[in-house]
């Protein structure tokens, strides 16, 4: 009888510390909007239209975009065709769609009404990751490298108020990933991921201005997140798995904390002081509790290499792609951020 009470007595305990805990869930599962029709494969990177209620997704291996509606959560349309697409900048004041299709070299053009071809600007193989400079309308797109069989890479300036590559800005290693713009100065932060290093770079000119290796042992960087009112950037290793944050003034490492693996995208939450970075599995949420001290907050179940988000912070939303994987359709779930 005692060690029946004393079990109840622990329960009664742990019971007002679990709901604690199940309050301070950052992300609420509040729909989820289902992709029939794809194959596996990876997803890439989404894109918002806040006003126009769409959201943007780059199904890469099955060769087509979604559009989605962000009022009604469902599906609208599916562009079909489409190589290899992995990033897509919307210009709503232009009503176009510029996608970066990796197998057709090139970053193609659409009317965003319509979806209808308007034209494209030729790269290299292997066109990837964005950077945009609203202030510029220029387009920055990683291309090159690896697939080109060459031991660079290439960031293409391209002006997308007329559709035409700029420059072409010659990166030293055959592996560039995510690359980050400063808006309050020129500055344009660049993962060199072949190096294990973060490239800084004045975007007006085409020199790297400092290179900031990663600390001994941590490799492949892939993501990268900005808070740049506090000067943090949050560089995202998928060998190990770890969310490294940096000082933007000088590289410093300001902290380094393990984080799930095969991470592809990472978004830094000002409003709520949070990182998301959407992994294999599983989405993992960092608490910023200053700008020098980070602490995982939650491990959101994720799937099989459901490692594409978007946060949208004017629809206090969260998006995350699910693949098609063993049987199971594509989805995307839609989370609501928790206070």
């Amino acid at each position: 009888m005692k060690r029946t009470l004393a079990i109840l007595f622990t329960l009664s305990m742990s019971l007002p510390l679990v709901a604690a805990a199940q309050e301070k869930i950052p992300l609420k599962l509040v729909a989820t909007i289902p992709l029939p029709g794809l194959k596996d494969g990876d997803f890439d990177h989404f894109a918002a239209d806040v006003d126009g209620h769409r959201l943007f997704l780059t199904a890469e291996e099955n060769d087509k975009f979604e559009i989605l509606d962000t009022k009604s959560n469902q599906r609208l349309h599916t562009m079909q065709d489409v190589k290899a697409p992995h990033a897509i900048l919307v210009r709503k004041d232009l009503k176009k769609l510029f996608v970066v299709e990796g197998d057709a070299s090139a970053v193609k053009i659409y009317d965003s009404d319509t979806y209808k071809p308007l034209g494209e600007v030729k790269l290299s193989v292997d066109a990837d990751s964005i950077a945009y400079d609203a202030s510029t309308a220029y387009l920055y797109v990683v291309n090159g490298g690896r697939e080109a069989h060459t031991p660079y890479s290439l960031i293409s300036v391209i002006d997308t108020n007329n559709s035409k590559k700029l420059r072409d800005i010659t990166i030293p290693s055959d592996h560039v990933e995510a690359i980050t713009l400063e808006k309050s100065g020129p500055r344009m932060f660049i993962n060199i991921t072949g190096q294990n290093a973060v490239g800084v770079m004045d975007r007006n000119k085409s020199e790297l201005s400092a290179k900031w290796p990663l600390p001994a042992g941590d490799k492949l960087n892939v993501a990268m997140a900005f808070d740049e009112a506090n000067h943090r950037l949050f560089i995202v290793t998928r060998n190990p798995g770890k969310l490294i944050v940096l000082s933007s003034d000088n590289g410093k490492v300001i902290a380094d904390l393990p984080a799930v693996g095969l991470v592809d995208d990472a978004a830094y939450d000002a409003q709520h002081k949070r990182i998301y970075l959407a992994g294999d599995q599983f989405l993992d949420v960092f608490e910023q509790k200053d700008a020098d001290h980070y602490a995982l907050l939650a491990r959101v179940p994720g799937a099989f290499r459901a490692k594409t988000g978007i946060l949208v912070p004017e629809l206090n939303r969260y998006y995350l792609a699910v693949p098609h994987h063993a049987g199971k359709e594509a989805e995307v779930r839609v989370y609501e951020i928790q206070p």
